[in-house]
């Protein structure tokens, strides 16, 4: 149902990527709506979203990465190996950081502090430490601007340290695309995501189409990623959604919350750009690729800049995959291990 508030949601999104438009800002789909709906909540303007098609935008993301992965990329996984390994380093290292950062510096509590800590998918860790008594707003808050600053950091770093533009084609439009591979997308789409869910599969509107897609293109069925006007739209619903993630805060929340994840985002920058360098000097990875396949955003948002920076998304996107997963069937064992540890020492 169209709302007064979801038509005022729209028509800001809209604003704001006219605006970007026209200050010839980088990403106008992405950060137009993100910072309109940051802005706009920040004021306590009521706004309302359309969950059905911010989910379905992942779906998009989510095949433009399966078609990504071809048999070339599979066969250059031995030289990524590397790389791969340093993954686990990565998060252990950023755990055994975030943790006492965020009890000793603004007295979470511990369940808390170990899910705000972990570079996983936001939702999962929201889910996960809820789950196990932690706070979930403030969970949220904090997952939230950490993806706000690391989208916001990435690009910057990369047009204006390293002169890397942010206008790669992001693929071919609608009318120049084979229409039996559309109408198989819209099909893998749908069922990849629904199909998910039902096997209740984390991230099931990404990961789903992901999967599926995967299996067509290197089955030699699907050659070509979503249309340019997809991931265009699918860009306007995620910064929309993150922009969103900021209704009703109050001053408070902006004090400790806010604050805590901002600063967190700035030493996982820091965390991000040393492995960056590793992976650079020692592994011999491309400086953008390098970059790319460590920076702790969103999966969903690292392939949007993937994509628009036209790196080389597979060897991205196998890292982050690799990440995300270790964070989310790692995270709920390590922590019932650190909670009984610290419940037996009590």
């Amino acid at each position: 149902m169209i709302t007064t508030r979801r038509l005022l949601t729209l028509l800001l999104s809209l604003m704001g990527v006219g605006l970007f438009y026209w200050l010839a800002l980088p990403l106008p789909f992405l950060f137009g709506p993100m910072s309109a709906c940051l802005i706009a909540s920040l004021l306590g303007v009521k706004l309302q979203g359309m969950k059905p098609f911010s989910i379905g935008a992942r779906t998009v993301l989510g095949i433009a990465v399966g078609t990504a992965i071809t048999p070339a990329i599979l066969q250059q996984a031995s030289q990524m190996a590397f790389t791969l390994l340093l993954i686990p380093i990565y998060i252990i290292l950023i755990g055994a950081i975030g943790v006492p950062f965020y009890q000793r510096f603004f007295g979470y509590d511990r369940v808390t502090s170990f899910y705000a800590a972990m570079p996983g998918g936001a939702s999962d860790m929201i889910i996960f430490g809820q789950a196990a008594g932690g706070n979930a707003r403030a969970l949220s808050l904090i997952h939230a601007t950490r993806m706000l600053i690391i989208i916001t950091i990435v690009p910057f770093f990369l047009a204006y340290f390293n002169d890397i533009s942010l206008d790669a084609p992001i693929g071919q439009s609608a009318s120049q695309l084979p229409w039996h591979e559309m109408a198989i997308m819209v099909v893998v789409a749908i069922i990849g995501w629904k199909g998910g869910e039902k096997i209740r599969l984390f991230g099931a509107a990404i990961l789903g189409p992901l999967i599926l897609s995967l299996v067509l293109s290197l089955g030699d069925i699907l050659h070509h990623r979503p249309p340019s006007e997809a991931i265009l739209v699918a860009q306007f619903f995620l910064g929309m959604g993150i922009g969103m993630h900021y209704q009703g805060i109050t001053l408070k929340e902006i004090k400790k919350d806010i604050t805590a994840g901002a600063l967190f985002a700035l030493i996982l920058t820091t965390i991000a750009a040393f492995f960056a360098l590793l992976a650079h000097a020692i592994g011999n990875v491309p400086w953008l690729e390098a970059i790319m396949a460590f920076s702790p955003g969103g999966q969903a948002e690292m392939t949007i800049l993937a994509i628009v920076a036209g790196a080389d998304l597979g060897f991205i996107v196998l890292h982050h995959l690799l990440r995300i997963l270790l964070v989310i069937l790692g995270a709920p064992l390590l922590a019932r291990f650190l909670l009984k540890k610290t419940n037996h020492k009590v």
